[in-house]
């Protein structure tokens, strides 16, 4: 039998806890609340996120003021060129007053991993963050250590600069559950940073709204948010039709599917609500699918990227009839 979906009180504490959280980030992170919800979307789906814009426009910044929005442990990665796979995952060490290895762990067995420019890291390292990202572990000379909970991996990266750089590999891209843009910001919103980080760092001030524990109970209660089997077949109806697209010569995966209607919950937890709406999955399509898919020769060659593909998909899949989204829910 499923479980309950979640109690009043419970959504209470949610919106209550992703509301400080919010306005934290929002001190250092001006003018951008939407890319702010987005962003707690993806931590309460339990998911991992891929910033990925031009120099400058706050993407690392993001990544700390999550970081910091939460009294947890937080790892941070500089990728290079020269960075090895055992500088994430860890090593062992040979004690020799003991005669015994001793493991040290990497950045990775953080709750929080801030991975800055990841695509300036060869393949071989990148690959690293493969059982990380979806398994939650890490092997290391044939040890498996499980990593702390909630784990989230918040990557950025340059699209422009293409020097020195390696291109994610489909795989790790997969993994992302969602990819981002940061944007510049607008007049009023960037003469708003001016004054605030004129004298001070909005960044240091900036205090724990909640624990990794706490984090922990609200990505449990996300998980039992009721989905409608018409959201469900509305979900599969969209990743299927990336798959049937001329324009595309990569669809989207099965973890694609999973990872899209995990991220509405999100926003529908957002939002106080105990189920998810269709609005929930338009809204975040873009976000989930868009980086996971390859176009095609002819699309390349039209200049017509996968954003504007997902967005196309959207607009021509019927949405979910009514009767379909309030279908009748397990309580118990």
């Amino acid at each position: 039998m499923l479980q309950a979906v979640p109690t009043s009180s419970e959504l209470d504490d949610l919106v209550e806890t992703t509301t400080r959280m919010r306005a934290g980030i929002e001190k250092v992170v001006t003018g951008r609340p939407d890319l702010v919800r987005t962003t707690l979307a993806v931590l309460l789906a339990e998911g991992h996120l891929l910033l990925e814009d031009v120099p400058g426009v706050g993407k690392t910044t993001l990544a700390k003021a999550l970081a910091r929005s939460i009294d947890c442990t937080v790892g941070r990665i500089q990728f290079t060129p020269d960075l090895l796979p055992s500088d994430l995952t860890g090593v062992n060490i040979y004690r020799s007053q003991t005669h015994e290895f001793e493991f040290r762990p990497g950045p990775v067995f953080s709750h929080i991993v801030i991975g800055d420019e990841i695509n300036r890291a060869s393949p071989k390292t990148q690959s690293a963050l493969l059982e990380c990202m979806q398994e939650a572990q890490a092997t290391v000379d044939g040890h498996t250590y499980p990593l702390p909970r909630p784990f989230l991996v918040v990557a950025t990266q340059n699209p422009v600069e293409m020097e020195g750089t390696y291109p994610l590999p489909e795989a790790q891209r997969d993994r992302f559950m969602a990819r981002l843009t940061v944007g510049y910001p607008s007049v009023d919103s960037e003469l708003a940073m001016l004054d605030l980080q004129e004298t001070a760092d909005p960044l240091a001030d900036l205090r724990p709204a909640t624990d990794a524990a706490h984090v922990g109970r609200l990505i449990d209660t996300t998980r039992r948010l009721y989905a409608a089997p018409g959201v469900k077949r509305y979900v599969v109806d969209l990743v299927t039709a990336t798959r049937e697209d001329q324009g595309l010569r990569l669809g989207a995966s099965p973890r694609a599917a999973i990872q899209l209607l995990r991220a509405a919950k999100g926003v529908a937890a957002l939002a106080g609500r105990d189920h998810v709406l269709p609005d929930d999955v338009q809204e975040l399509a873009e976000a989930v699918l868009a980086h996971r898919l390859l176009p095609s020769t002819e699309s390349r060659l039209s200049g017509r990227g996968t954003d504007a593909i997902v967005r196309d998909i959207v607009a021509r899949i019927p949405l979910p009839t009514p009767t379909a989204v309030r279908s009748s829910r397990s309580v118990g």
